[in-house]
């Protein structure tokens, strides 16, 4: 059996010095991914504090558009749809079984 630092040695990755925590990592990729490496910090942010969930999910709608030049507005707009969503959903879920009767 071969060892763990043997492997991870063959499969050879990429050590960046920018990131020490796995949301920096997560929030650098996203930039990369959308060629917005002026918001970087944004984008790490949010890595940060948001739910992986919403993030992924818009994420994937943003990249899944192929005529959409700016990628990065269409996961910021819908990241803000996803997050109304479950406020809204929140609000009727602590609102619906105190009725009078």
């Amino acid at each position: 059996m071969q060892s763990l630092s043997y492997s991870l040695k063959q499969v050879a990755i990429k050590k960046d010095n920018r990131n020490k925590y796995e949301f920096q990592a997560y929030g650098n990729r996203l930039a990369e991914e959308f060629k917005d490496f002026s918001k970087r910090s944004l984008y790490i942010k949010l890595a940060k504090f948001s739910k992986r969930e919403l993030l992924e999910e818009a994420r994937l709608f943003a990249l899944a558009q192929d005529n959409n030049p700016n990628k990065a507005k269409a996961f910021m707009w819908k990241l803000g749809e996803l997050k109304k969503a479950e406020k809204q959903k929140k609000e009727v879920c602590y609102s619906g079984g105190s009725q009078d009767a």
